[in-house]
Protein backbone atom coordinates (compact mmCIF):
# COMPACT_ATOMS: atom_id res chain seq x y z
CA UNK A 1 0.00 0.00 0.00
CA UNK A 2 1.25 3.47 -0.81
CA UNK A 3 -0.15 6.97 -0.99
CA UNK A 4 0.33 7.14 -4.74
CA UNK A 5 -2.18 4.36 -5.39
CA UNK A 6 -4.64 5.71 -2.80
CA UNK A 7 -4.30 9.20 -4.29
CA UNK A 8 -4.86 7.78 -7.76
CA UNK A 9 -7.96 5.94 -6.55
CA UNK A 10 -9.25 9.20 -5.05
CA UNK A 11 -8.53 11.10 -8.27
CA UNK A 12 -10.27 8.45 -10.38
CA UNK A 13 -13.35 8.52 -8.14
CA UNK A 14 -13.69 12.21 -7.33
CA UNK A 15 -11.82 13.92 -10.22
CA UNK A 16 -9.62 15.91 -7.83
CA UNK A 17 -6.62 15.12 -5.61
CA UNK A 18 -6.99 14.66 -1.83
CA UNK A 19 -5.51 17.19 0.59
CA UNK A 20 -4.76 15.22 3.77
CA UNK A 21 -3.87 11.67 4.86
CA UNK A 22 -4.61 9.74 8.06
CA UNK A 23 -3.82 6.36 9.64
CA UNK A 24 -5.31 4.28 12.44
CA UNK A 25 -3.77 0.97 13.52
CA UNK A 26 -5.25 -2.38 14.34
CA UNK A 27 -4.50 -3.85 17.74
CA UNK A 28 -3.61 -7.06 19.44
CA UNK A 29 -4.28 -7.74 23.08
CA UNK A 30 -1.20 -9.33 24.61
CA UNK A 31 -3.12 -10.58 27.65
CA UNK A 32 -6.31 -9.72 29.53
CA UNK A 33 -9.14 -11.13 27.41
CA UNK A 34 -12.83 -10.55 28.17
CA UNK A 35 -11.78 -8.56 31.23
CA UNK A 36 -12.54 -5.11 29.81
CA UNK A 37 -16.31 -5.19 30.29
CA UNK A 38 -15.77 -6.85 33.67
CA UNK A 39 -13.98 -3.81 35.06
CA UNK A 40 -10.59 -5.47 34.92
CA UNK A 41 -7.26 -4.72 33.26
CA UNK A 42 -6.21 -5.32 29.67
CA UNK A 43 -2.79 -5.12 28.06
CA UNK A 44 -3.15 -4.27 24.37
CA UNK A 45 -0.81 -2.63 21.89
CA UNK A 46 -1.31 -0.99 18.52
CA UNK A 47 0.26 -2.75 15.53
CA UNK A 48 1.68 -1.35 12.32
CA UNK A 49 -1.08 -2.96 10.24
CA UNK A 50 -4.05 -0.62 10.00
CA UNK A 51 -6.34 1.57 7.93
CA UNK A 52 -5.32 4.53 5.77
CA UNK A 53 -7.46 7.34 4.40
CA UNK A 54 -6.96 10.28 2.10
CA UNK A 55 -9.62 12.98 2.15
CA UNK A 56 -10.69 16.41 0.99
CA UNK A 57 -13.30 18.80 2.34
CA UNK A 58 -16.37 19.58 0.26
CA UNK A 59 -18.40 22.76 0.11
CA UNK A 60 -21.78 21.07 0.62
CA UNK A 61 -23.11 18.67 3.29
CA UNK A 62 -22.40 15.49 1.34
CA UNK A 63 -20.07 12.75 2.65
CA UNK A 64 -18.78 10.35 -0.01
CA UNK A 65 -16.81 7.30 1.09
CA UNK A 66 -15.04 4.57 -0.85
CA UNK A 67 -13.12 1.57 0.49
CA UNK A 68 -10.65 -0.36 -1.65
CA UNK A 69 -11.38 -3.30 0.66
CA UNK A 70 -15.04 -3.34 -0.42
CA UNK A 71 -14.92 -2.17 -4.05
CA UNK A 72 -18.19 -3.95 -4.83
CA UNK A 73 -19.99 -1.45 -2.57
CA UNK A 74 -18.84 1.47 -4.73
CA UNK A 75 -19.03 5.02 -3.41
CA UNK A 76 -21.35 5.25 -0.41
CA UNK A 77 -22.78 8.70 0.12
CA UNK A 78 -25.00 10.38 2.68
CA UNK A 79 -25.72 13.87 3.95
CA UNK A 80 -24.64 15.39 7.27
CA UNK A 81 -28.39 15.94 7.74
CA UNK A 82 -29.17 12.22 7.42
CA UNK A 83 -27.03 10.22 9.83
CA UNK A 84 -29.26 7.29 10.78
CA UNK A 85 -28.04 3.69 10.60
CA UNK A 86 -28.67 2.18 7.17
CA UNK A 87 -28.00 -1.52 6.62
CA UNK A 88 -27.38 -0.89 2.90
CA UNK A 89 -24.45 1.36 3.81
CA UNK A 90 -22.60 -1.68 5.23
CA UNK A 91 -19.11 -0.75 6.48
CA UNK A 92 -19.84 2.99 6.09
CA UNK A 93 -22.11 2.86 9.15
CA UNK A 94 -18.95 3.06 11.29
CA UNK A 95 -17.88 6.43 9.82
CA UNK A 96 -21.48 7.60 9.82
CA UNK A 97 -21.88 6.79 13.52
CA UNK A 98 -18.65 8.65 14.34
CA UNK A 99 -19.77 11.74 12.43
CA UNK A 100 -23.18 11.68 14.08
CA UNK A 101 -21.88 11.36 17.64
CA UNK A 102 -19.10 13.93 17.11
CA UNK A 103 -21.79 16.42 16.06
CA UNK A 104 -23.98 15.37 19.01
CA UNK A 105 -20.99 16.01 21.32
CA UNK A 106 -21.11 19.66 20.24
CA UNK A 107 -18.37 19.74 17.61
CA UNK A 108 -19.59 21.49 14.50
CA UNK A 109 -18.74 19.77 11.23
CA UNK A 110 -19.36 22.62 8.76
CA UNK A 111 -19.23 20.60 5.54
CA UNK A 112 -19.00 17.14 4.09
CA UNK A 113 -15.93 15.48 2.61
CA UNK A 114 -14.75 12.92 0.09
CA UNK A 115 -12.65 10.05 1.38
CA UNK A 116 -10.88 6.96 0.03
CA UNK A 117 -9.88 4.26 2.49
CA UNK A 118 -7.67 1.18 2.33
CA UNK A 119 -6.72 -1.15 5.15
CA UNK A 120 -4.29 -4.04 5.45
CA UNK A 121 -5.88 -5.54 8.56
CA UNK A 122 -7.34 -8.93 7.55
CA UNK A 123 -11.10 -8.38 7.56
CA UNK A 124 -12.94 -10.25 10.30
CA UNK A 125 -9.68 -11.43 11.90
CA UNK A 126 -10.35 -9.91 15.30
CA UNK A 127 -7.55 -7.34 15.09
CA UNK A 128 -10.05 -4.56 15.57
CA UNK A 129 -10.68 -3.29 12.06
CA UNK A 130 -13.92 -1.66 13.25
CA UNK A 131 -12.20 0.39 15.99
CA UNK A 132 -9.49 1.24 13.46
CA UNK A 133 -12.10 2.73 11.09
CA UNK A 134 -13.85 4.54 13.96
CA UNK A 135 -10.68 6.25 15.20
CA UNK A 136 -9.52 6.85 11.62
CA UNK A 137 -12.67 8.85 10.93
CA UNK A 138 -12.29 10.57 14.30
CA UNK A 139 -8.78 11.86 13.55
CA UNK A 140 -9.80 12.60 9.94
CA UNK A 141 -12.73 14.83 10.91
CA UNK A 142 -10.56 16.39 13.63
CA UNK A 143 -7.80 17.11 11.13
CA UNK A 144 -9.95 18.28 8.22
CA UNK A 145 -11.96 20.74 10.28
CA UNK A 146 -9.56 21.65 13.11
CA UNK A 147 -12.01 20.52 15.80
CA UNK A 148 -9.46 19.77 18.57
CA UNK A 149 -11.51 16.91 20.02
CA UNK A 150 -9.67 15.48 23.05
CA UNK A 151 -8.32 12.02 22.27
CA UNK A 152 -10.09 10.32 25.17
CA UNK A 153 -13.39 11.80 23.99
CA UNK A 154 -12.80 10.40 20.49
CA UNK A 155 -12.11 7.00 22.04
CA UNK A 156 -15.36 7.15 24.02
CA UNK A 157 -17.28 8.22 20.92
CA UNK A 158 -15.83 5.21 19.06
CA UNK A 159 -17.05 2.90 21.81
CA UNK A 160 -20.48 4.54 21.69
CA UNK A 161 -20.65 3.90 17.93
CA UNK A 162 -19.87 0.22 18.53
CA UNK A 163 -22.41 -0.14 21.36
CA UNK A 164 -25.31 2.06 20.27
CA UNK A 165 -25.01 2.58 16.51
CA UNK A 166 -23.75 -0.87 15.45
CA UNK A 167 -25.21 -2.78 18.41
CA UNK A 168 -22.17 -4.69 19.70
CA UNK A 169 -21.96 -4.61 23.49
CA UNK A 170 -18.15 -4.36 23.61
CA UNK A 171 -15.82 -2.67 26.09
CA UNK A 172 -13.47 0.26 25.52
CA UNK A 173 -10.21 -1.63 25.00
CA UNK A 174 -10.17 -1.67 21.20
CA UNK A 175 -10.78 2.04 20.74
CA UNK A 176 -8.35 2.86 23.55
CA UNK A 177 -5.53 0.78 22.07
CA UNK A 178 -6.11 2.19 18.57
CA UNK A 179 -6.36 5.75 19.88
CA UNK A 180 -3.53 5.69 22.44
CA UNK A 181 -1.05 3.21 20.98
CA UNK A 182 2.66 3.97 21.23
CA UNK A 183 5.56 2.43 19.33
CA UNK A 184 7.28 -0.45 21.19
CA UNK A 185 4.96 -0.19 24.20
CA UNK A 186 1.95 -2.01 25.57
CA UNK A 187 -0.80 -0.20 27.48
CA UNK A 188 -1.95 -1.48 30.85
CA UNK A 189 -5.48 -0.11 31.04
CA UNK A 190 -7.84 -0.27 34.00
CA UNK A 191 -11.16 -0.54 32.20
CA UNK A 192 -13.08 0.57 35.29
CA UNK A 193 -11.25 3.88 35.89
CA UNK A 194 -9.53 4.36 32.47
CA UNK A 195 -6.24 4.88 34.30
CA UNK A 196 -3.42 3.59 32.12
CA UNK A 197 0.32 3.24 31.93
CA UNK A 198 2.68 2.38 29.11
CA UNK A 199 5.07 -0.53 29.51
CA UNK A 200 8.04 -0.91 27.17
CA UNK A 201 7.97 -4.20 25.31
CA UNK A 202 11.52 -5.32 24.68
CA UNK A 203 11.31 -8.40 22.47
CA UNK A 204 15.07 -8.96 22.31
CA UNK A 205 15.64 -12.02 20.12
CA UNK A 206 11.92 -12.73 19.75
CA UNK A 207 9.07 -11.69 17.50
CA UNK A 208 5.31 -11.50 17.98
CA UNK A 209 3.63 -13.66 15.34
CA UNK A 210 -0.05 -13.14 14.54
CA UNK A 211 -1.76 -16.35 13.42
CA UNK A 212 -5.04 -15.82 11.56
CA UNK A 213 -7.42 -18.81 11.59
CA UNK A 214 -9.15 -17.39 8.50
CA UNK A 215 -12.41 -18.27 10.19
CA UNK A 216 -14.37 -15.03 10.19
CA UNK A 217 -15.93 -14.07 13.47
CA UNK A 218 -18.73 -11.58 13.54
CA UNK A 219 -18.99 -10.18 17.06
CA UNK A 220 -22.60 -9.15 16.76
CA UNK A 221 -23.57 -12.68 15.71
CA UNK A 222 -21.33 -14.50 18.17
CA UNK A 223 -21.83 -15.51 21.77
CA UNK A 224 -20.05 -12.34 22.89
CA UNK A 225 -23.19 -10.69 24.28
CA UNK A 226 -24.15 -13.99 25.94
CA UNK A 227 -20.81 -14.14 27.79
CA UNK A 228 -21.24 -10.58 28.89
CA UNK A 229 -24.69 -11.24 30.34
CA UNK A 230 -23.38 -14.37 32.10
CA UNK A 231 -20.75 -12.24 33.83
CA UNK A 232 -23.39 -9.66 34.77
CA UNK A 233 -25.45 -12.46 36.31
CA UNK A 234 -22.43 -13.67 38.33
CA UNK A 235 -21.78 -10.13 39.53
CA UNK A 236 -25.39 -9.72 40.69
CA UNK A 237 -25.21 -12.90 42.75
CA UNK A 238 -21.86 -11.93 44.32
CA UNK A 239 -23.20 -8.45 45.12
CA UNK A 240 -25.73 -9.98 47.51
CA UNK A 241 -22.88 -10.25 50.01
CA UNK A 242 -19.93 -8.34 48.52
CA UNK A 243 -19.70 -4.53 48.05
CA UNK A 244 -18.21 -4.69 44.54
CA UNK A 245 -19.02 -2.93 41.29
CA UNK A 246 -17.18 -5.28 38.94
CA UNK A 247 -15.65 -8.76 38.86
CA UNK A 248 -12.28 -7.12 38.21
CA UNK A 249 -12.22 -5.85 41.80
CA UNK A 250 -11.90 -9.36 43.25
CA UNK A 251 -8.70 -11.15 44.25
CA UNK A 252 -8.39 -14.88 43.59
CA UNK A 253 -8.88 -15.51 47.32
CA UNK A 254 -12.03 -13.39 47.51
CA UNK A 255 -13.46 -15.20 44.50
CA UNK A 256 -12.70 -18.66 45.86
CA UNK A 257 -14.19 -17.72 49.23
CA UNK A 258 -17.44 -16.47 47.70
CA UNK A 259 -17.97 -18.45 44.51
CA UNK A 260 -20.65 -20.53 46.27
CA UNK A 261 -22.90 -17.45 45.91
CA UNK A 262 -23.04 -18.15 42.15
CA UNK A 263 -25.64 -20.89 41.83
CA UNK A 264 -24.99 -21.95 38.24
CA UNK A 265 -21.75 -23.88 37.60
CA UNK A 266 -21.28 -22.52 34.07
CA UNK A 267 -21.72 -18.92 35.21
CA UNK A 268 -19.26 -19.62 38.05
CA UNK A 269 -16.66 -20.69 35.44
CA UNK A 270 -17.23 -17.51 33.44
CA UNK A 271 -16.66 -15.37 36.55
CA UNK A 272 -13.57 -17.37 37.48
CA UNK A 273 -12.00 -16.56 34.13
CA UNK A 274 -12.76 -12.83 34.51
CA UNK A 275 -11.15 -12.72 37.97
CA UNK A 276 -8.10 -14.89 37.28
CA UNK A 277 -7.40 -13.31 33.89
CA UNK A 278 -7.34 -9.89 35.49
CA UNK A 279 -4.75 -11.07 38.03
CA UNK A 280 -2.69 -12.66 35.22
CA UNK A 281 -2.66 -9.34 33.39
CA UNK A 282 -1.25 -7.48 36.40
CA UNK A 283 1.38 -10.20 36.86
CA UNK A 284 2.25 -9.93 33.17
CA UNK A 285 3.03 -6.24 33.53
CA UNK A 286 5.42 -6.97 36.41
CA UNK A 287 7.17 -9.69 34.43
CA UNK A 288 7.62 -7.45 31.38
CA UNK A 289 8.97 -4.62 33.52
CA UNK A 290 11.49 -7.08 34.96
CA UNK A 291 12.44 -8.14 31.41
CA UNK A 292 11.18 -11.68 32.04
CA UNK A 293 9.71 -12.61 28.66
CA UNK A 294 9.65 -16.34 29.55
CA UNK A 295 7.34 -15.79 32.54
CA UNK A 296 5.16 -13.54 30.39
CA UNK A 297 4.90 -16.39 27.86
CA UNK A 298 3.75 -18.79 30.59
CA UNK A 299 0.99 -16.35 31.58
CA UNK A 300 -0.11 -16.22 27.93
CA UNK A 301 -0.43 -20.01 27.92
CA UNK A 302 -2.50 -19.97 31.14
CA UNK A 303 -4.71 -17.28 29.61
CA UNK A 304 -5.51 -19.45 26.59
CA UNK A 305 -6.32 -22.49 28.75
CA UNK A 306 -8.73 -20.39 30.82
CA UNK A 307 -10.37 -18.97 27.69
CA UNK A 308 -10.71 -22.50 26.31
CA UNK A 309 -11.95 -24.31 29.44
CA UNK A 310 -13.67 -21.72 31.65
CA UNK A 311 -14.84 -19.05 29.21
CA UNK A 312 -15.30 -21.38 26.21
CA UNK A 313 -14.64 -18.83 23.49
CA UNK A 314 -11.83 -20.50 21.54
CA UNK A 315 -13.16 -23.25 19.27
CA UNK A 316 -11.30 -25.87 17.27
CA UNK A 317 -9.58 -23.42 14.91
CA UNK A 318 -7.94 -21.28 17.60
CA UNK A 319 -7.14 -24.30 19.76
CA UNK A 320 -5.49 -26.08 16.83
CA UNK A 321 -3.26 -23.08 16.10
CA UNK A 322 -2.28 -22.46 19.72
CA UNK A 323 -1.71 -26.12 20.58
CA UNK A 324 0.47 -26.53 17.46
CA UNK A 325 2.38 -23.38 18.46
CA UNK A 326 3.04 -24.74 21.97
CA UNK A 327 4.83 -27.74 20.44
CA UNK A 328 7.34 -25.71 18.40
CA UNK A 329 10.90 -24.94 19.51
CA UNK A 330 11.64 -21.34 20.45
CA UNK A 331 8.05 -20.55 21.50
CA UNK A 332 7.72 -18.73 24.83
CA UNK A 333 3.93 -18.60 24.81
CA UNK A 334 0.82 -18.54 22.62
CA UNK A 335 -2.83 -17.65 23.10
CA UNK A 336 -5.92 -16.51 21.26
CA UNK A 337 -6.32 -12.73 21.08
CA UNK A 338 -9.50 -10.75 20.64
CA UNK A 339 -13.04 -11.93 21.28
CA UNK A 340 -12.51 -15.49 20.12
CA UNK A 341 -14.88 -17.66 18.04
CA UNK A 342 -12.31 -17.56 15.23
CA UNK A 343 -10.08 -14.62 14.47
CA UNK A 344 -6.44 -14.63 15.55
CA UNK A 345 -3.97 -16.04 18.01
CA UNK A 346 -0.52 -14.69 18.85
CA UNK A 347 2.77 -16.35 19.74
CA UNK A 348 6.13 -15.10 20.97
CA UNK A 349 8.75 -16.90 18.90
CA UNK A 350 12.56 -16.81 18.80
CA UNK A 351 13.85 -14.99 15.71
CA UNK A 352 15.82 -18.04 14.61
CA UNK A 353 12.70 -20.24 14.63
CA UNK A 354 10.17 -17.93 12.91
CA UNK A 355 10.35 -19.53 9.46
CA UNK A 356 10.10 -23.12 10.70
CA UNK A 357 7.39 -22.08 13.18
CA UNK A 358 5.21 -20.66 10.39
CA UNK A 359 5.81 -23.72 8.18
CA UNK A 360 5.13 -26.29 10.92
CA UNK A 361 2.11 -24.61 12.54
CA UNK A 362 0.68 -23.85 9.10
CA UNK A 363 1.00 -27.48 8.00
CA UNK A 364 -0.52 -28.84 11.23
CA UNK A 365 -3.44 -26.42 10.96
CA UNK A 366 -4.17 -27.14 7.31
CA UNK A 367 -4.09 -30.89 7.94
CA UNK A 368 -6.53 -30.65 10.86
CA UNK A 369 -8.88 -27.86 9.71
CA UNK A 370 -8.76 -28.29 5.95
CA UNK A 371 -7.81 -24.76 4.95
CA UNK A 372 -4.79 -22.59 5.59
CA UNK A 373 -3.95 -20.09 8.30
CA UNK A 374 -2.12 -16.83 7.56
CA UNK A 375 0.84 -15.55 9.56
CA UNK A 376 2.07 -12.01 10.12
CA UNK A 377 5.15 -10.78 11.96
CA UNK A 378 3.80 -7.93 14.07
CA UNK A 379 5.50 -4.71 15.02
CA UNK A 380 4.13 -2.48 17.78
CA UNK A 381 3.31 0.97 16.42
CA UNK A 382 1.66 4.31 17.14
CA UNK A 383 -2.02 5.13 17.58
CA UNK A 384 -4.36 6.95 15.18
CA UNK A 385 -2.91 10.12 13.66
CA UNK A 386 -2.70 12.44 10.69
CA UNK A 387 0.26 11.53 8.52
CA UNK A 388 2.23 13.19 5.74
CA UNK A 389 0.89 12.25 2.34
CA UNK A 390 4.05 10.31 1.53
CA UNK A 391 3.83 8.29 4.77
CA UNK A 392 1.06 6.04 3.47
CA UNK A 393 2.69 2.68 2.84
Amino acid sequence: MNVTTLNKTFLDLFSVLPKQAFFAPGRINLIGEHTDYNGGHVFPCAITYGTYAVARKREDALVRLYSKNFPEKGIIEFSLHELDYNAEHAWANYPKGMIRYIIEAGFGIPAGFDCAIEGNIPNGAGLSSSASIELLIGVLVNGLFGLEIPRLQLIKIGKRVENEFIGVNSGIMDQFAVGMGKQDAGILLDCQTLEYQYAPIVMGNHKIIIMNTNKRRELADSKYNERRSECEEALKELQKELPIEALGQLSEQQFEGNKHLISNETIQKRAKHAVYENIRTLKALDELKAGNLEAFGQLMNQSHISLRDDYEVTGIELDSLVEAAWQQPGVLGARMTGAGFGGCAIAIVANSEVESFIANVGAAYQQKIGYRADFYVASIGDGAKEIEMEEVK
